[in-house]
């Protein structure tokens, strides 16, 4: 027989989680804002489209494009932005739910998601806004080999599900290690009790 897990997820009574909650809020809206004013700066100065604009001279350059579909270039057809935002909807929802389900000790995780968030509702925006695509400006490379251009919401949601990935093993490990541990216990109370 198992023991249960370590913790309980966190409760809103919690002063903890309530700090988290809030600094979270922040992240969120904090990811949004820097990346919709980086969006609309980006329409307003990088004309015209696909164009480079030398920051650093020609490892980091500023090219406004528009993505009608996902990361890395992943398309759907004609259906791409319609799909695309449900599926933020779904995630988002997904994220929620992990992040109330977790114990207030997890903060650090609590706060990846709400970096994975906050960069999916920046991009969803977009998708609602603009029937072009997202719009994207960040372009990193060296002469003719680049990567995908991109802008701070995908930033925010690539570090968030980096940690979201390391921390969320973590957490399994404990889990594991506790159940181990109780098992262990348990064993060891049988094996006296004979």
């Amino acid at each position: 027989m198992t023991s249960p897990a370590p913790h309980a997820p966190a409760t809103t009574d919690d002063p903890t989680e309530r700090s988290t909650v809030r600094t979270a809020l922040a992240i969120v809206g904090v990811v949004v804002a820097v990346d919709q004013i980086t969006k609309v700066l980006a329409e307003r100065h990088l004309r015209p489209l696909h164009t480079p604009h030398e920051v650093i001279d020609d490892v980091l350059r500023f090219t406004l494009t528009y993505n009608p579909g996902a990361a890395f270039g992943m398309h759907l057809g004609s259906a791409s932005r319609w799909i695309f935002m449900a599926l933020t909807v779904f995630i988002v929802g997904f994220l929620v739910r992990l992040f109330r389900s977790l114990p207030s000790e997890e903060r650090t995780l609590k706060l990846a998601i709400a970096s994975v968030i906050g960069g999916a509702i920046g991009n969803f925006i977009d998708r609602v806004r603009n029937v072009e695509g997202v719009v994207d400006f960040i372009d990193v490379g060296l002469g003719d080999v680049r990567f995908w251009t991109f802008n701070v919401a995908d930033m925010a949601v690539s570090v968030g599900a980096m940690f979201l990935v390391l921390l969320l093993w973590r957490y399994e490990s404990r889990i594991h290690a506790h159940q181990d541990a109780g098992e262990a216990a348990e064993a060891a109370t049988a094996g006296r009790a004979e």
